[in-house]
């Protein structure tokens, strides 16, 4: 990452990424962590980083652009009024106390577990989307009392460990607990910003003083990659959140299964055979 051949392709792979990062994270409500994370992870392979631990860092990198992603993108869906603040409000801290597990875990593993977690959930996710499972509910509406913190909580965990925002997660669950597709992910946009702030912090205290890490890191946060991707994708954000409210539920939700079974097939295939 030293010289300037090396750095020059790889920080034009990180705008590019934020571009499609910003696009996706309006349309989707997923504050660009599914794309950037494997991006990310194939950019640093490039650059020679230590396989055990490019995830890491494109995980923690992609938490941390997710911060200004989400303001951008949750200002624009709430202007639209598809944000559930008081939903917001009451998940809070449930998933920040996922999130601090899920940073725990994830400095525990390598780079080949939290590759295969982020490969079989998007598939998981992705089924659910792509099927016409629309008028499918678990519930009437999103549960309360002690039982229901588990949502949240899994959600902040598994979320933490994969590099995400809350969209890839919280739209499915949402639309399962009878909520709007447009809502969903206007309420989830919010929600990687509960995500990203505590993890990123974390993953910065938990790859402190790593000497396997690229240069200009603070921990696992590489900071080229956090300028770049993020100044991409807070310009770009508004422009999918324009394209998902033109687009009906069905196209929106088909859309979003179809990226994910991409995504998730291409990370399971690099977890089993890197």
């Amino acid at each position: 990452m030293n010289s300037l051949e090396t750095v020059l392709p790889l920080a034009l792979m990180m705008l590019a990424t934020g571009v499609a990062g910003g696009l996706l994270a309006g349309l989707f409500g997923v504050g660009g962590g599914i794309v950037i994370v494997p991006v990310l992870d194939i950019a640093l392979g490039v650059a020679g980083v230590d396989p055990a631990i490019r995830m890491h860092v494109a995980v923690a990198t992609s938490l941390a652009t997710i911060i200004p992603t989400s303001i951008a993108s949750s200002r624009a869906h709430h202007g639209r009024g598809a944000v559930d603040i008081a939903l917001v409000r009451r998940w809070a801290p449930f998933i920040l106390l996922g999130v601090l597990l899920g940073t725990w875990l994830a400095s525990l593993v390598d780079s080949q577990v939290l590759t295969a977690i982020f490969g079989s959930v998007a598939l998981l996710v992705a089924i659910k989307m792509v099927l016409p499972l629309d008028d499918v509910n678990l519930a009437q509406d999103v549960p309360k009392g002690p039982l229901a913190a588990l949502l949240p909580a899994s959600i902040g965990c598994i979320s933490s460990m994969m590099g995400i925002g809350g969209g890839t997660l919280g739209v499915p669950i949402l639309t399962l607990l009878n909520q709007a597709v447009h809502r969903a992910v206007g309420t989830a946009a919010l929600l990687g910003l509960v995500i990203s702030i505590p993890a990123t912090v974390a993953y910065i205290w938990a790859g402190w003083g790593d000497v396997r890490l690229p240069p200009a890191s603070l921990g696992y946060v590489n900071v080229l990659g956090f300028v770049l991707i993020a100044s991409m994708t807070v310009l770009v954000a508004p422009w999918g959140v324009k394209l998902a409210h033109r687009l009906s539920k069905r196209t929106l939700s088909s859309l979003f299964g179809l990226f994910l079974l991409l995504v998730g097939a291409r990370m399971l295939f690099r977890a089993f055979t890197g």
